[in-house]
């Protein structure tokens, strides 16, 4: 028999948990030159994960199984096993955390763990976390560990398999003026201020370059508001860092992050600029992709949802980058001749990204760009190059007709640099118009039918423009697109789908293919059940500026997800 003690802790607990299973089955499909599975004709990734919670302490874990993994993920999450654990303990004054942290100072520009499962992402840190609130408005935190690298072992390292992953160790302090300050309790003037700094420590195993055994990063950062106004900056800097990333170059890294805002009812104006500066940084000098990074870059573009706009989504370029957004969403009010009964919503967005000015340094008894094992570069802090990455014009309307009668329309007009984002070494950069309108139509209460036709017009690759035989895999996913798509909903469980990407105006014409979709949908209640049939297109996936290639795949894919 359970005791009083122990029979509250099961009593007046809160226990939560999630799962989920994506899987594809692969066919060949001569249609899209499918010609060889490579002996994998299923993939599988799964989750579950628990959560437990009774007064101040919280506990978690999480299991994952890769049997093999999806195409288009990583071959080093093939595998089974406990990824994730944790538990912790908070009174409001102190808190202390140990096993797998997910957390982030500031912005994330010197130190962000976190996991996304749509791209096989977990850099999750595998040590203790302390959070201590030593007065009203003031944080401070600590955190020491090692980040996770698929299913390498903490404890031992593998340096045959370039598995030194180091030691990463940071602190942080957070200070809300107005709670912290009674004067300013009830203030127009809001004001919060921060500061960072972390370090790794890990191996020097490089036959060729002496690589520092310990690299840190600070930051700060100051928040001021002023009724409908507020402001926000950061600025991080980073010592000498070689990796694979910069070409092993021991320049340092600097990134600043700024935006200015101004909100009141149906009017809101955002202006984000950033500069990014030799600031990608590992747990593991070698790292190439997006595993083992200590940091977060964030991307300040605009986010597209629909198909089409979203083929050419940017990413973040930690080597060097020029960025500014400005965006204004206004709503036309109701009752006015263009607002009408429900109001009118408009929004208008240009974000571009340029590429940093780099100019020559000394290097032995010559001047050197980028060499190896030399200072790399130096460049001017506010000195923007005539190399674009990037840029985004976009102009949307949002109306509710009637009723019954919703329309979403959107222009976009597309510059993207597909040789420096996407690696296509000498192809021609992406220079296109994009439209889509998203209609819905409320049969009933229970009953809705929806509508998309999306248009993506290239500028230069067209059905005419000539490829060279040894070029045609950089052109799968160039030239002019078509998409539609019929969507009918039966709330709240049902949903049926058929939608059709083309790509009529490839320049290669084996690759001007039709990539048909079916899906079925249930939900109930928390559990969802999809199920989709059809071709899927070669492209990038992008969350938050990070990114994996989706190769193109024909089958049929089930994703069933519950929770609690």
């Amino acid at each position: 028999m359970l005791s009083l003690h122990a029979q509250s802790f099961v009593d007046n607990a809160q226990i939560n948990g999630s799962f989920q299973t994506d899987a594809q089955y692969y066919r060949l499909d001569p249609g899209i030159d499918i010609l060889d599975l490579n002996g994998k004709k299923l993939g599988v990734n799964g989750f579950g994960k628990i959560g437990y919670t009774y007064g101040n302490f919280s506990a978690g874990m999480r299991f994952e199984a890769f049997l093999p993994e999806m195409n288009g993920f990583r071959s080093e999450l093939n595998g089974v096993g406990l990824a994730n654990f944790f538990a912790s303990y908070d009174n409001g004054f102190i808190g202390v955390t140990v096993g797998d942290i997910y957390d982030q100072f500031g912005s994330g520009l010197v130190f962000r763990t976190y996991e996304e499962w749509s791209l096989g992402m977990d850099n999750s840190l595998r040590g203790i976390r302390t959070v201590i609130r030593p007065t009203q408005g003031v944080t401070l935190k600590g955190v020491y560990g090692r980040q996770r690298y698929f299913w390498a072992p903490y404890l031992e390292r593998d340096f045959s398999n370039d598995d030194y992953r180091g030691i990463v160790r940071g602190v942080d302090a957070d200070w809300d003026l107005n709670q912290s300050i009674a004067s300013m309790n009830d203030s127009e003037f809001k004001m919060t201020m921060g500061a960072s700094f972390v370090s790794k420590k890990q191996a020097d195993q490089s036959m060729f370059y002496t690589i520092p055994e310990n690299v840190s990063a600070a930051a700060g950062r100051i928040s001021l508001g002023y009724g409908r106004f507020s402001f926000s900056t950061e600025y991080a800097y980073k010592i000498n860092d070689p990796s694979a990333i910069n070409n092993f170059i021991y320049k340092e890294g600097q990134s600043l992050l700024s935006s200015l805002s101004y909100s009141q009812k149906g009017l809101g104006i955002v202006l984000q600029v950033k500069r990014t500066d030799n600031m990608s940084f590992k747990s593991m000098y070698t790292g190439k992709q997006n595993d083992l990074d200590i940091n977060f870059i964030p991307p300040i573009n605009y986010t597209h949802t629909h198909s089409l706009p979203s083929m050419y989504t940017y990413s973040t370029q930690p080597n060097g980058e020029m960025a500014a957004q400005f965006q204004v969403n206004y709503t036309i009010p109701k009752g006015t001749a263009l607002g009408g009964k429900y109001g009118t919503k408009l929004a208008f967005n240009i974000s571009q990204v340029n590429d940093i000015v780099r100019d020559s340094v000394p290097f032995g008894n010559s001047m050197a760009l980028q060499q190896a094992g030399s200072l790399g570069y130096s460049s001017k802090f506010f000195a923007i190059s005539d190399h674009r990455f990037f840029r985004d014009i976009n102009f949307e309307i949002d109306k509710k007709i009637s009723k019954d009668w919703h329309l979403t329309a959107q222009y976009i007009n597309l510059y993207y640099d597909i040789e420096t984002i996407e690696g296509h070494v000498g192809a021609p950069v992406v220079q296109a118009n994009i439209g889509f309108l998203d209609v819905t139509y409320k049969i009933n209460k229970r009953q809705s039918i929806r509508f998309e036709l999306q248009g993506l017009w290239e500028k230069e690759v067209h059905k005419g423009y000539f490829v060279d035989e040894s070029e045609k895999k950089d052109f799968q996913k160039r030239g002019d697109w078509a998409f539609a798509l019929v969507e009918y909903t039966i709330t709240p469980h049902w949903s049926f789908s058929l939608a059709d990407k083309w790509n009529y105006g490839n320049p290669v014409e084996e690759y001007r293919d039709h990539y048909f979709t079916g899906t079925v949908s249930y939900l109930h209640d928390a559990t969802r059940v999809m199920l989709s049939a059809g071709r899927q297109s070669e492209g990038v996936v992008c969350v938050g500026g990070v990114c994996r290639t989706v190769p193109a795949s024909s089958g049929v894919t089930l994703t069933v997800s519950t929770s609690f």
